[in-house]
């Protein structure tokens, strides 16, 4: 199935934040595995709790990737790129797991901004898929930055 220029952009688009949800969840799991001590166990709770959602979103996304005349690509054609996620060295660094939580949801909220401008006019059902997951990482988002404060207030 050929697709036009236009989708062709709105389905690369959506295959990088496809990649981003699937890196969001490694990191997610390996954090929520990963802190040590009684004050990042809320944080690894919600970590926990929000790999299935992450997973979600990019189930949802290959699917919509899927339907408008795209492929979705396979583990080879990754690029990681959340350096501030990645499990610190100091397994009690329950701070700096949150900052890396919040730099990656802003950029999947900027990531599906993006692809929402993209479509207007042209893709309603796939802008109406990123307004919800952009909503959903909002959320997600706002509870990081609840922690933050938390956090930086001890």
């Amino acid at each position: 199935m050929s697709v036009d220029s236009q989708t062709q952009k709105i389905i690369d688009e959506l295959t990088v934040a496809y990649f981003m949800e699937l890196e969001t969840v490694m990191n997610y799991i390996a954090n929520s595995v990963n802190l040590d001590g009684v004050r990042a166990e809320e944080i690894k709770k919600s970590l926990s709790a929000d790999v299935a959602a992450e997973l979600g979103h990019a189930q949802q996304l290959a699917d919509r990737i899927k339907t408008i005349g795209g492929k979705i690509p396979g583990s080879l054609s990754f690029k990681p790129s959340q350096t501030t996620l990645q499990p610190p060295a100091a397994s009690t660094d329950v701070t700096s797991v949150i900052k890396g939580v919040i730099e990656a949801e802003d950029k999947a909220c900027a990531q599906y901004n993006k692809i929402i401008k993209l479509c207007d006019g042209i893709d309603y059902v796939t802008q109406d898929l990123c307004v919800t997951l952009l909503g959903d990482e909002e959320q997600h988002r706002r509870e990081f930055r609840g922690f933050l404060m938390e956090y930086e207030k001890a």
